[in-house]
């Protein structure tokens, strides 16, 4: 039997996902992989229990991930698929966050010779204040993507100090050198300067909901520049946003110490969110069609 812990961590096996046993005082999956030899990741959620947002361009993501670092990793769609519908479908919440690593070697300490794990916790619908009222965000120079097209599992350790240093803040917004805004720590960024769609092209993670966001904006016959702003162009800006594929698309009002706008979420990022979630609705799945 699985647990009913709502942590929970499984190891993809031949034989199907085999139950890992989880620290009693891990609160998030990404607890989980604190000990473990790090790898690349893939963080995603589900929808109606046991269905996903585009789950074939997560796995690509990580194959791609893999193919990138030169690691020899085989992924196995199908068992991967088999898995994760077998896990989220008996999870005891409406619906869960889960992650999915492909570790440098196998997680020993757990006797199993897979190097793919699964883990999960709950996952709670969004406020509806933040779509409403939008979020504060901040800057960092501090941190950035080595390789950015790579989900390295490092990343989430480093990423920590920067939202733990200003608990008011929803999420950081990272520069680059020259000081333009490419990304958040776990979303990506957009800004609309006279009716204009600027998101970075190149030098950030390619964001599942990203594409999702893209192709939304080429339906509603959006204006779209791929650069990304410059922090000494915030004042310009009108609206700002960032996406995730568990988040959606959620309005930002203020960057460090800079309202947006009229500080309050824009007629476009409205748009946009209303025709992402059309298609959500419309292309969510389960994880194996046949079940």
């Amino acid at each position: 039997m699985m647990s009913m812990n709502l942590v929970q961590l499984f190891a993809v096996t031949p034989d199907g996902p085999l139950p890992l046993p989880v620290p009693a005082s891990a609160r998030h999956i990404h607890d989980l992989f604190d000990s473990l030899p790090v790898g690349v990741y893939t963080a995603l959620a589900t929808f109606d229990h046991n269905k996903f947002l585009l789950l074939d361009d997560h796995l690509a993501r990580l194959e791609n991930s893999l193919f990138l670092i030169g690691w020899d990793y085989r992924l196995d769609r199908i068992a991967l698929r088999r898995a994760l519908h077998e896990v989220v479908s008996a999870y005891p919440l409406s619906n869960s966050r889960l992650r999915l690593d492909v570790l440098a070697r196998p997680a020993s300490q757990f006797k199993t010779e897979s190097r793919l794990l699964i883990a999960l916790s709950p996952f709670y619908p969004i406020p509806e204040s933040l779509y409403l009222d939008g979020v504060v965000v901040g800057t960092t120079r501090q941190l950035s993507r080595s390789e950015p097209l790579v989900k390295k599992a490092e990343f989430v350790l480093q990423r920590r100090a920067c939202l733990e240093a200003d608990t008011n803040l929803y999420e950081c917004l990272m520069l680059d050198e020259d000081g333009y805004l490419l990304e958040g720590t776990t979303s990506n960024f957009y800004a609309v300067r006279d009716g204009v769609l600027w998101t970075a092209g190149h030098g950030v993670l390619e964001g599942i909901a990203r594409r999702l966001v893209l192709q939304v904006a080429a339906d509603l016959g959006l204006s779209l520049h791929m650069d990304p702003v410059h922090i000494d162009e915030i004042s310009h800006i009108e609206e700002a946003a960032l996406s995730s594929s568990s988040r959606a698309i959620i309005p930002i009002i203020q960057i460090d110490d800079q309202t947006i706008g009229d500080g309050r979420p824009g007629p476009i990022t409205h748009r946009l969110l209303h025709a992402y979630q059309d298609v959500v609705a419309r292309v969510i799945r389960p994880a194996c069609e046949e079940q």
